[in-house]
């Protein structure tokens, strides 16, 4: 059984117009909503073998503080995550080794969210994830095919967790 977590990155500043949105970094909200996502991962053991995160800087400060989360998991920042449709996500989890058992991704909507929905055939979080994936939120899918042939229907949403969930 391998599994899938899809994360949109937490809540980010807009104090500084002028910022690129590149460039934007969290908000002392998303701060705080990150390391409540982390302290939930931590202790629901995410296994998580590979982690592949958009080189904003929201998303890499997102994953700076769940990286405790996922223990000695690989970390892999790239350019290509960024805005990534749900398609573009798809072909980036295609070239995933069938050695690994676990990935997060954390990245952008509405990639993640469309992500999660195209690839859940069910699971009794799929009509929750359909209505809102806020930030910082989490998709756990689980599935049995390998990372190169994962198809659209082939996960069961297994988790659905918001930071509004864990006050």
């Amino acid at each position: 059984m391998k599994r899938l977590l899809l994360i949109r990155h937490a809540k980010s500043s807009w104090d500084d117009p002028a910022l690129a949105d590149h460039e934007r970094p969290l908000a002392p909200r998303g701060q705080k909503a990150a390391e409540r996502i982390a302290e939930h991962l931590g202790a629901s053991d995410a296994s998580i073998d590979l982690v592949l995160c958009s080189s904003s800087r929201r998303t890499r400060e997102t994953l700076e503080r769940l990286s405790g989360a996922f223990g000695e998991a690989e970390v892999r920042v790239e350019d290509g995550l960024y805005g990534a449709s749900a398609g573009d996500l798809l072909d980036r989890l295609h070239e995933v080794p069938e050695a690994v058992g676990g990935v997060a991704v954390i990245g952008h909507n509405p990639g993640i969210q469309d992500l999660t929905i195209e690839l859940a055939r069910d699971g009794r979080h799929v009509g929750r994830a359909l209505k809102k994936f806020p930030t910082a939120a989490v998709a756990v899918l689980e599935f049995d095919a390998p990372w190169s042939g994962l198809a659209n229907g082939d996960a069961r949403l297994v988790d659905f967790t918001v930071p509004k969930d864990l006050d």
